[in-house]
């Protein structure tokens, strides 16, 4: 939550705008309600108006107004956050980007390398020399009976 000199924020963050399932969705709006009415007579807030947002880090929605409170998505919540700082949002999404692609080089290395252990490891243990797979060693191997029961 933050205030202006006429205003109170109550803000849910959430990580992009399809969050959650309706009943989640439910519960915030039920707690914004709760939380401006126990706000609104309490005392010392009178004075000014409770606005709830529900931000959503990435994302975009084209209609914010949703009854019980503004639904802020992406660039538009960044901006609203930041005082009204426009690029905020690429400011902050383009280094994590550049991280990400530096980091998915390496997953990708890392995913080729263990896909072909995998691989070895599956041609050595169910497949023929001629390379073709024995389904019958591969089927009785995962599927095949383990235990001491036999049906009569």
């Amino acid at each position: 939550e933050f205030e202006t000199e006429s205003t109170k924020y109550l803000i849910s963050i959430k990580s992009g705008p399809n969050w959650g399932n309706s009943s989640q969705k439910k519960k915030m709006q039920d707690n914004f309600i709760k939380a401006k009415k126990v706000l609104g007579t309490s005392g010392g807030i009178n004075s000014k108006s409770i606005t709830c947002i529900e931000g959503c880090c990435y994302g975009y929605d084209a209609k914010p107004e949703k009854g019980t409170h503004i639904k802020l998505c992406g660039q538009d919540f960044w901006t609203f956050i930041s005082n009204g700082n426009n690029e905020l949002y690429s400011d902050i999404i383009e280094p994590i980007g550049k991280l990400a692609d530096e980091k998915n080089k390496e997953l990708i290395e890392l995913t080729n390398a263990k896909l072909n252990l995998f691989t070895a490891e599956f041609i050595s243990e169910y497949c023929n020399s001629d390379g073709s797979i024995n389904w019958a060693l591969f089927v009785a191997r995962n599927s095949g009976s383990k235990s001491s029961y036999h049906s009569n």
